[in-house]
């Protein structure tokens, strides 16, 4: 395998699955007024330590993921993260007609579920496994990844 097998392509992807938390931790700074008044409109206590807490984890998880330093450990406490947030305060089903185009609640069900995208992303850093080289993912794009179980098409 070549450097961008195992440097290049799992590094480009790290970034690009961790980089809107530093930038929303720079906003919750930015932006404190906002960023509390949200902190309050949860379940949870104590809204300016979460806070706190929550820029944090923003800040220092997706810098240990990408330079792959206790890179499990912080993709757990950074999934983690997402479950509560979305959890606690993106509560969708609160919402009368949130599915509908005006519903109060549509920005909050796609939060909802965005969160949970994250969640799967970072479960795949927990997991780990191989890295598939980018020329063979080139060459057999409908093969499956190198932990799924083999299919009729990877038999040709």
């Amino acid at each position: 395998m070549t450097w961008l097998d195992l440097i290049a392509v799992p590094l480009l992807a790290k970034i690009c699955l961790v980089s809107m938390f530093p930038l929303s931790a720079y906003d919750k700074i930015v932006h404190w007024g906002e960023a509390m008044d949200q902190a309050k409109s949860g379940p949870l206590p104590f809204p300016a330590l979460l806070l706190i807490l929550g820029i944090a984890v923003e800040a220092i998880t997706p810098a240990l993921i990408v330079i792959g330093l206790w890179d499990r450990a912080a993709a757990c406490v950074l999934a983690g993260f997402c479950v509560i947030t979305a959890l606690m305060y993106h509560q969708f089903w609160k919402f009368p007609r949130f599915w509908s185009r005006n519903g109060q609640g549509r920005t909050h069900l796609w939060d909802f579920f965005k969160n949970f995208g994250l969640v799967g992303g970072l479960l795949l850093v927990v997991i780990g496994g191989s890295y598939a080289p980018v020329l063979q993912v080139v060459a057999h794009p409908l093969s499956n990844g190198p932990t799924s179980a083999p299919s009729i098409l990877d038999r040709r």
